[in-house]
């Protein structure tokens, strides 16, 4: 197969294109900034072909569309820089809606848009408006169309979370009877995460949308 993994430099992204590599697939990774830091890069990512492109500037990515099987968006945000255009809903909404109009187009097969089960702390409301706008969006496009919903992604580098939160998620999700609680919204490890949208994108019999991260968790093991 070949992947196409929006945002595949960044914290969930790479570790799809990474799992996608180990198994033999192809796979191209279309990211603002190009390939991942020099920090983050390992042996696989010299398979992975980087294309910095802008996802709102389809122009300039959209012949990498062609021989792709599945479009995987892992683009979001839970900070905004509204003066840098940097919203809730640009970059968890729109950018979802774009992408997945463009595979569509392209005739790709299925669309995975890696989604969220709530907001996380602090943040507001709008991160999960968008996300679901994004999710209603998407349901009728003509190619198969799959939304795992993650609660809390840890791991350490993440680039959302201050230190203290993050440990607290990792501290959660490590500690199964506590983390079955918290159901859909339990904490998940971004190395899970990762194997689990793999996947998704790849599975021959993907479950039914939404996509909990009880299932997710399973998938992953």
């Amino acid at each position: 197969m070949h992947l196409l993994v929006t945002g595949g430099n960044g914290f969930i992204g790479r570790r799809v294109c990474a799992n996608a590599i180990d198994a033999g697939h192809e796979v191209t990774s279309v990211a603002r900034s190009g390939s991942p830091p020099d920090e983050a890069t390992a042996e696989w990512s010299d398979h992975v072909d980087w294309r910095a492109a802008d996802v709102f500037a389809p122009q300039a990515w959209r012949d990498a569309l062609a021989p792709v099987d599945c479009v995987v968006h892992s683009i979001g945000t839970i900070s905004e820089a509204p003066e840098a255009g940097v919203t809730f809903e640009r970059l968890n909404g729109d950018s979802a809606i774009v992408t997945a109009l463009e595979a569509e187009r392209a005739g790709v097969d299925r669309f995975v848009y890696i989604s969220s089960s709530t907001k996380p702390p602090l943040v507001r409301d709008a991160y999960m408006t968008a996300r679901r706008r994004a999710e209603a969006a998407l349901t009728d496009l003509s190619m198969d169309v799959i939304i795992p919903r993650f609660g809390p992604v840890y791991g350490p580098d993440q680039p959302h979370f201050p230190a203290p939160a993050n440990r607290l998620f990792a501290a959660v999700g490590t500690i199964e009877p506590i983390a079955r609680r918290l159901g859909g919204d339990r904490p998940v490890s971004v190395e899970m995460a990762g194997r689990a949208v793999y996947e998704l994108a790849v599975t021959d019999d993907p479950p039914a949308s939404p996509v909990t991260a009880e299932t997710l968790t399973a998938l992953a093991r």
